[in-house]
């Protein structure tokens, strides 16, 4: 069985819900739903879904690039939006980054995310190239 590795980000709601940031198991990486919240718990680009998403993808890098992985490796996506009006600002940042990987994605509008201020939260899976 291949080792698994879980990432931490230092939040509360880690121990309390009990998830990992990325887990790493083999070649395959999953990164949880991450929202636009700094590591003093700030939100970032509040009421702009366009920096939310920016930012949610900046956080997936640095979670994948600690088990060895890189955006490069993302096979898919999974974005959550209170908003669906707002798609083409969170599709904007998403295929800033992603015009040349093309994983396979979804974004789905849903009725909230844990708190008001957030308006997107993104998933990532990866699949490390040997």
């Amino acid at each position: 069985m291949s080792e698994r590795i879980n990432i931490s980000s230092g939040v509360k709601w880690e121990s309390i819900v009990g998830y990992s940031r990325a887990v790493r198991i083999g070649n395959q990486v999953f990164v949880t739903g991450t929202v636009a919240v700094d590591e003093n718990g700030k939100v970032v680009g509040d009421g702009d879904a366009y920096l939310q998403s920016q930012f949610i993808l900046k956080r997936i890098e640095l979670f994948l690039g600690k088990v060895g992985a890189k955006m490069a490796d993302v096979v898919r996506t999974r974005i959550f939006t209170t908003d669906i009006s707002k798609w083409d600002q969170i599709g904007k940042a998403h295929g800033e980054v992603f015009k040349d990987i093309l994983p396979c994605t979804t974004m789905v509008e849903i009725k909230a995310l844990i708190s008001p201020e957030y308006m997107v939260e993104i998933e990532a899976d990866a699949v490390i190239s040997d």
